[in-house]
């Protein structure tokens, strides 16, 4: 009876062991296996088999990208209280047992690495912020990421991991801090504003004075160019008109008639024409015989080229 016992234990001790043995592992992860509380060696993602009794996994370590969102404070040069908000994305350096071993004993757990991390992050920027003024903290957000991603990234080596991204999602200040920003923003584009208003007023004071000095111009050119123009014209009805009478009175000499003739027919031409187009106007003429000699000898001094001594 004893004996039968025995041989039915045997199996099933064989299968407690061989269920004891048998551990799996998840993709995109490594178990770190200790024994007695000593690091033995990593498993790898799938099925492994351990030590029973003696082997334990003590930990699995994800290897892919973890991310954290984290939210921190600084204080400006200038004494302002400056809120982030970050998202930081990192991952195992490497899969070797040594950077595993500093994965898996670093800490005591991942909420212990998950703190240092996040007081790393919110380090590496204060100190960079602390030389800075608030107005200059919101335009340096990529300068900020670099100098945090350059002071990580020996800080996470040094844990076993590696930075892979880290971003600054939000900037803000206390809600003084950005009531006195927006009045000075809002300051600066009213002042922006007036310039630009101001610059568009001298323009077009400016165009408008070179038009009107071009209108000017222009105005004067023809003025001049007209003026030249009557001035050729009654110039050449001066020579037309002293031609014509010029030829009428060689014309009357040639048949032996005395060109006083068309001194007086040009006077009394005058006196036709100004009576039918005088438009009612009242002309006041020396009807007397010493005036019409006087006239008659003006028109003949005329028709000879001058006018005589005793007529000036």
């Amino acid at each position: 009876m004893p004996g039968s016992m025995i041989l039915i234990a045997i199996p099933v001790v064989v299968v407690l062991l061989l269920m004891l043995s048998v551990r799996t592992i998840d993709q995109a992860h490594v178990g770190v296996v200790t024994m007695f509380g000593k690091y033995r060696r990593v498993l790898q993602p799938g099925l492994n088999f351990l030590m029973p009794l003696f082997e334990h996994i003590h930990s699995k370590v994800p290897v892919q990208n973890q991310t954290r969102q984290l939210q921190f404070a600084a204080i400006t040069n200038d004494q302002a209280n400056v809120h982030f908000t970050s998202t930081i994305i990192f991952t195992v350096s490497d899969h070797s047992e040594e950077t595993v071993q500093k994965v898996a004993f670093k800490f005591i757990d991942m909420q212990s690495f998950h703190i240092a991390l996040t007081s790393a992050v919110e380090a590496s920027v204060r100190e960079y912020v602390a030389n800075k003024r608030q107005a200059e903290v919101l335009g340096l957000r990529g300068t900020i990421v670099e100098h945090a991603k350059t002071t990580l990234d020996e800080q996470l080596a040094s844990w076993g991991y590696m930075l892979v991204d880290l971003t600054v999602n939000d900037i803000t200040f206390d809600s003084e801090v950005m009531l006195s920003m927006s009045k000075v923003v809002a300051a600066k584009n009213a002042q922006t504003a007036a310039e630009f208003e101001g610059q568009a007023l001298l323009i077009r004071r400016t165009k408008e004075a070179e038009a009107e000095g071009a209108a000017i111009k222009i105005g004067a050119e023809n003025e001049a160019e007209a003026a030249r123009l009557r001035g050729v014209g009654l110039a050449s009805f001066r020579k037309a008109v002293a031609e014509g009478v010029a030829e009428s009175a060689q014309e009357l000499t040639s048949h032996g008639i005395d060109p006083s003739l068309l001194a007086f027919v040009m006077w009394t031409e005058t006196i036709r024409e100004t009576a039918r187009d005088g438009q009612g106007n009242v002309i006041f003429l020396d009807g007397s015989v010493d005036g019409f000699t006087d006239t008659t000898k003006r028109l003949q001094a005329m028709l000879a080229g001058g006018v005589p001594d005793n007529a000036r």
